[in-house]
């Protein structure tokens, strides 16, 4: 896979995974799909974005390269906020982002990407749904509970020992150290975090003064480059503490959420919960499927840090081939078998049907 300038060091080992996927499915190799090997596609699409997709799509592009040799697809784990960038400048064909477009940026326009940039719309498509965790490094104990006061008291700095009364009424068995708490953040532009702090807002607004927003709004503390880069900085410390993309935390110690009186540990199906309930944005265009999703919920076994990660394109394309080539790998993504692909690959959440319907709705629009 090329590396563009605007690829980050923290991006380079997802990077390499997937230019090896992609190199591996283009020499030849198994199928997955009837007819694969006569597909009349060709050509090359380059993307940015979401390193939280890093894992599914190093499986959508294999798979989608085997059933379509000669297609290329460049996918650089950037980061949200650099995928985004790069769409307005037209330095992607498509991208990933952990968040939609917001109203300001849409009524702004401008994305370079697009036909008349983008006068005729995006589409926006939640096509990976995956648990963010909240992970720790605290030696000899794997699991903790933790109310969304404590996690947010944690992060907001407030909470600076493993042995506080807010962690261990939580968890009355757990031999916890008198040890000061390192929490984690990224340092880049990120989905993840908008995430993550939208969840901190809603659900414990009297602990979390801050807005959601992509950039960590607190100033200090130790940060890191991308997912892989605050798991590595987390799994190095002794009472480090972050949050990830589930599929991506490994060996750390895991966070069960509270929520409406009991805890709730992250499983792709807990978090697609949420998602099935969220309403769409208003007053979006028609591929537009942006959600508002409800991270303040008390449903029963719902995990209420659930990842909603976008697949964005154009509707209309300056190149034709770009337009078939960008429908053609979005719907493959969002199929069933392309969905079953991420899953098995990054623990992702599987969408429904009826979101499925929706979604090719929108891509049919992509011309």
């Amino acid at each position: 896979m090329k590396i563009s300038r605007i690829s980050r060091v923290a991006a380079l080992g997802a990077v390499a995974a997937l230019a090896l996927a992609g190199c591996a499915a283009n020499e030849g190799g198994g199928t997955t799909e009837p007819g694969a090997g006569d597909s009349s596609l060709s050509g090359t699409l380059d993307a940015t974005g979401a390193s939280s997709q890093a894992a599914a799509q190093e499986a959508w592009v294999a798979e989608f390269q085997m059933a379509n040799p000669d297609v290329t697809i460049n996918y650089e784990p950037t980061g949200s906020g650099t995928g985004r960038e790069n769409f307005i400048a037209g330095a992607s064909n498509f991208i990933g982002s952990d968040r939609a477009f917001n109203d300001e940026e849409i009524a702004a326009g401008g994305f370079g990407a697009c036909a008349d940039e983008g006068s005729a719309g995006i589409v926006e498509l939640p096509l990976y749904i995956s648990p963010v965790a909240v992970a720790f490094n605290l030696e000899g104990i794997d699991s903790l509970n933790l109310t969304a006061d404590a996690i947010a008291g944690i992060f907001a700095g407030d909470i600076t020992n493993w042995n506080d009364e807010a962690i261990a009424e939580s968890n009355p068995d757990a031999d916890l150290p008198d040890l000061a708490i390192s929490p984690v953040h990224r340092s880049d532009d990120s989905g993840t975090t908008e995430t993550f702090t939208s969840y901190l807002a809603a659900a414990a607004p009297s602990a979390w003064e801050y807005e959601a927003d992509g950039v960590w709004p607190i100033e200090g503390g130790e940060a890191a480059q991308g997912t892989s880069g605050v798991v590595d900085a987390t799994s190095s410390g002794n009472g480090t503490i972050t949050y990830a993309d589930a599929s991506q935390v490994g060996d750390l110690g895991i966070v069960s959420v509270g929520v409406g009186g009991e805890f709730v540990p992250y499983s792709a199906e807990a978090a697609a919960m949420i998602v099935d309930a969220a309403p769409l944005v208003e007053g979006r265009e028609a591929g537009d499927l942006a959600l508002e999703v409800d991270y303040a919920t008390v449903e029963s076994g719902v995990y209420p840090i659930a990842l909603v990660s976008y697949l964005i394109g154009c509707v209309e394309y300056e190149d034709a081939n770009v337009a078939e080539l960008v429908s053609a790998y979005f719907t493959y993504m969002a199929s069933p078998e392309g969905q079953e692909a991420a899953a098995s690959n990054a623990g992702s959440a599987p969408i429904s049907d009826d979101l499925r319907a929706q979604v090719d709705e929108a891509i049919a629009m992509i011309g």
